[in-house]
């Protein structure tokens, strides 16, 4: 179990660089996951979720209940912020719709594991994060399809009530779940133990996600490939921008400006991709789209965590330095 754990902890240290690698895999030997696809991809994204669930406790949710001004707040910015963001982008730069379509769609999805997990690396406000996520993922199933239909209903006819079920099916469901199975079981220590191996988990079934998007439409990649990177790199880091102008604009701590950073410009690029190939599959490009973000949001949130733990440890080092020559 040890070594388990360890693993875990290698795999969401290391979530960019493992899913970089599977994409770059996968770009060349397609075959190797070419099985992730339709109900499979579905279910991968249900076990993703699911291990969200297990890892969320009641006493969080008794506590967000007691002060849930940061949080509404964070959800606010999230669906408010990233949906316009991305229909913004289209627009000023005349995106062709098939990448117009998967840019709004993944601007329209909740925030995703991985912003929680860069929170913790970069110090943040961890509950405010846990709480950010689990807000935008219980509304996605009414937000997204909604979102997704008010701004993408002059590209394609949007199927929201198919949507809102299978947001349903792969992500309200299995974290309802993974919570019963948790409260039944909080107090088991071999369950404990079983807690911190999901992290780990969940980098498998997004590198897996992705590594299906690539084996199907990684040749499209050369076609439309800059564009695609352009647009979700300006969409993330707009987020990560405006995000943090939120939280300094209501007066947040460092920890939770850090957090809100992140809740905001991050998004569950899996959720986007599992849309993408169950409802609009006729449009290839729109789940290339979403599986350019899951790879690129890995590397920024890693990216942008790395450097706000290497500003405290610069600014830990400079009050040393201060405070010995003051003693001096």
């Amino acid at each position: 179990m040890e070594k388990c754990k360890k693993i875990s902890l290698f795999l969401s240290g290391n979530t960019s660089i493992i899913i970089i690698c599977i994409a770059i895999f996968t770009f060349f030997f397609p075959s190797t996951f070419k099985w992730v696809r339709g109900n499979t991809q579905l279910f991968i994204l249900f076990m993703i979720m699911f291990t969200m669930g297990l890892t969320m406790t009641i006493q969080e949710f008794k506590k967000l209940a007691k002060n849930p001004t940061d949080v509404c707040i964070g959800a606010v910015a999230h669906y408010t912020i990233m949906p316009l963001l991305a229909f913004s982008v289209t627009k000023i730069f005349h995106l062709p719709d098939p990448i117009a379509l998967g840019l709004i769609l993944v601007g329209c999805c909740p925030s995703g594991l991985a912003s929680d997990i860069m929170a913790f690396l970069c110090h943040g406000d961890v509950p405010f994060a846990v709480g950010t996520t689990t807000i935008s993922t219980l509304f996605s199933p009414f937000l997204t399809p909604i979102l997704v239909l008010y701004l993408a209903r002059a590209i394609v006819n949007i199927p929201a009530q198919a949507m809102f079920i299978t947001i349903i099916e792969t992500v309200i469901f299995p974290v309802i779940l993974g919570l019963i199975i948790n409260y039944f079981y909080q107090h088991n220590s071999k369950f404990h133990a079983v807690q911190k191996m999901m992290p780990g988990i969940s980098v498998i079934g997004f590198a897996f996600i992705v590594g299906g998007v690539v084996a199907l439409q990684g040749s499209n990649f050369f076609v439309s490939g800059l564009i695609i990177l352009g647009a979700v790199i300006l969409h993330n880091c707009g987020g990560y921008a405006l995000g943090y102008i939120v939280g300094h604009a209501v007066h947040m701590n460092t920890a939770k400006k850090r957090t809100i950073t992140l809740e905001v410009g991050m998004q569950n690029a899996g959720l986007a991709t599992g849309l993408a190939m169950a409802h609009f599959a006729a449009i290839p490009e729109a789940a290339l789209v979403a599986a350019v973000a899951c790879v690129w949001h890995s590397i920024s949130g890693t990216l942008l965590a790395d450097y706000f733990a290497k500003k405290d440890a610069k600014s830990t080092v400079d009050n040393t330095i201060i405070a010995g020559q003051i003693s001096k």
